[in-house]
């Protein structure tokens, strides 16, 4: 739990967040050791012990998800798992939680420290508007907004194909800028923190923070590039009690 990320960004004081890492938990290779994700064939007990020592840790009550790659938002609630891939609250001390393995995780608030969001937005979740649908769940201008994003695949590792390019370029010209032709024909290396960022500035959102680590290349975290058996770990936001 040293290990754990605490973002570095200018959030009102009431709004805490946290990525976790690998450490901490229960779980045997190769989803060791905090492996959260309850659909990746770890055993369903260590996953729940996994759970509840997060939750001890911070003594919130979190939000899980199921997530499907789509741009759902639910109302955070933890006696619900919902069908989404984002969530929001204003209730203090419930937090909404995305868990990802190379998919971008994104945070959000308010400049009031009101209201609290995050989504896992992979490619296919961004291009169909995962980002700007958990801003509108904010309910205020987007100037008022501020956006952390996790740790994800890096620019030098996520290679994509052409589909993936014209899907982002038709909807935004400016996002030609996050892809560069790869060594392998036809194929480009994509940089989904600028992409993130791009489409959140189209929508009037510029307080952006984050966007440095790739999950490919630090051991701290679980990559499913890397290692398409393996765990996942969680993006984590919530009001203070």
């Amino acid at each position: 739990m040293s290990d754990w990320l605490m973002p570095d960004w200018p959030a009102p004081a009431g709004v805490k967040a946290c990525v976790t890492t690998r450490s901490g938990g229960v779980s045997l290779a190769p989803f060791d050791s905090l492996n959260l994700g309850d659909h990746v064939e770890d055993l369903p007990e260590a996953v729940a012990e996994n759970r509840r020592r997060l939750t001890e840790h911070f003594g919130i009550a979190p939000a899980w998800l199921q997530q499907v790659h789509g741009v759902a938002v639910a109302h955070a609630d933890p006696s619900v798992i919902a069908t989404a891939d984002a969530s929001w609250s204003a209730t203090p001390g419930v937090a909404c939680v995305v868990m990802t393995a190379d998919c971008l995780p994104a945070l959000f608030c308010n400049r009031g420290g009101t209201r609290v969001a995050a989504a896992h937005a992979g490619w296919r979740g961004m291009a169909a508007g995962v980002l700007e649908a958990t801003l509108d769940s904010l309910d205020t201008t987007p100037s008022e907004v501020l956006v952390w994003l996790g740790p994800a695949i890096g620019p030098q590792c996520f290679e994509v194909g052409a589909e993936v390019r014209e899907a982002f370029v038709a909807q935004l010209a400016q996002a030609e800028q996050a892809f560069v032709p790869s060594v392998n024909a036809g194929r480009y290396m994509a940089d989904i923190y600028q992409l993130a960022r791009l489409r959140l500035a189209a929508r009037g959102v510029t307080a952006v923070y984050g966007g440095i680590d790739c999950t490919v290349t630090d051991p701290r975290f679980f990559s499913y590039r890397r290692s398409p058996r393996t765990g996942r770990f969680a993006s984590l936001i919530w009001l203070e009690r």
